[in-house]
């Protein structure tokens, strides 16, 4: 599987949900986890981002649903971005030697 990160804002809406029910972040990774991808790590943060997310998902078309999925809600924001391993961006793409 590959690994993502996800960046989280929440709206106006979602920090009342939160406050009102901090147990909903929990119920969020099981919901991420009935898409088939799987929280890795998850971290509340300072700054731009509410939220830092590590998850690993079998493919972009599993992140950009999940995306959708909880953009459309209008409590969260996302950014995703894919992420690899150090090694392989060493080793592979700045390398350039085949493999993953």
């Amino acid at each position: 599987m590959a690994t993502y990160i996800l960046l989280g804002t929440l709206t106006d809406e979602g920090r009342k949900t939160v406050k009102a029910r901090p147990q909903r972040i929990q119920e969020v990774n099981r919901e991420v986890e009935s898409f088939g991808a799987k929280v890795i790590a998850q971290y509340a943060v300072l700054g731009p981002y509410d939220f830092v997310t590590v998850v690993q998902a079998p493919d972009n078309e599993t992140i950009a649903r999940i995306s959708v999925e909880f953009g459309s809600r209008g409590t969260l924001g996302l950014m995703s971005l894919p992420a690899f391993d150090i090694s392989v961006y060493v080793n592979h793409i700045v390398a350039g030697t085949p493999g993953t």
